[in-house]
């Protein structure tokens, strides 16, 4: 099994209009919110999801990006300075509640790096932390707010989220790297003989 689809387009579709109503009933009041999608597919999870709390409150909400790439602590500098995308944060964070947006929660490391680019760039009420997929071992202890669906995997498969705006369609994946490599050498010693 190279991959196995387990999530769809209608799936993420019902999924983050889930997720914005949960968003909508713990926040009350959303004048002070600001969602800030983490790169790469964390921006366009955050636009999907004003746009489906502005459908249903009838307001605007501030939408950014966040790089947060020289804070993370599994690159080297070089790697940092080449993986950097822009940050773009509409308004002020002092004093809002963030929701930060991204797509796969795991180890928890990117969110402890994201929340570290946060702060420096001033000081919200309250973050928050909203994820399509959940997929555990968890080495720090972060957990977020809002959970798509939780997806249990072994450390060797990889989860990966293919959204329209970046990878041409909207589904979820489970994808075995070992299988995937297997495959490719047998299809390689086929090709040889």
């Amino acid at each position: 099994m190279p991959e196995k689809i387990v999530m769809n387009t209608e799936d993420i579709r019902r999924t983050l209009a889930r997720i914005a109503h949960e968003i909508i009933e713990r926040n009350k009041v959303i004048d002070h919110l600001v969602l800030v999608g983490l790169h790469t597919r964390g921006v366009p999870l955050a636009r999907r999801l004003a746009k489906n709390i502005e459908l249903y409150e009838n307001s605007s909400l501030s939408v950014g990006a966040l790089d947060f790439s020289s804070y993370r602590d599994d690159l080297n500098e070089s790697e940092a300075r080449n993986a950097l995308q822009q940050t773009h944060i509409p308004s002020d964070v002092n004093d809002k509640s963030v929701i930060l947006v991204d797509d796969v929660l795991y180890t928890g490391r990117s969110i402890r790096a994201a929340m570290d680019a946060l702060i420096d760039l001033g000081r919200p009420r309250s973050i928050q932390l909203a994820v399509l997929i959940d997929r555990g071992h968890r080495e720090m202890p972060i957990r977020a707010d809002y959970v798509g669906k939780n997806i249990p995997s072994a450390r060797h498969e990889d989860i990966q989220v293919r959204l329209t705006e970046t990878d041409g369609r909207d589904e979820v994946a489970i994808v075995n790297p070992n299988n995937n490599k297997t495959t490719k050498d047998m299809k390689e010693k086929m090709e040889s003989r």
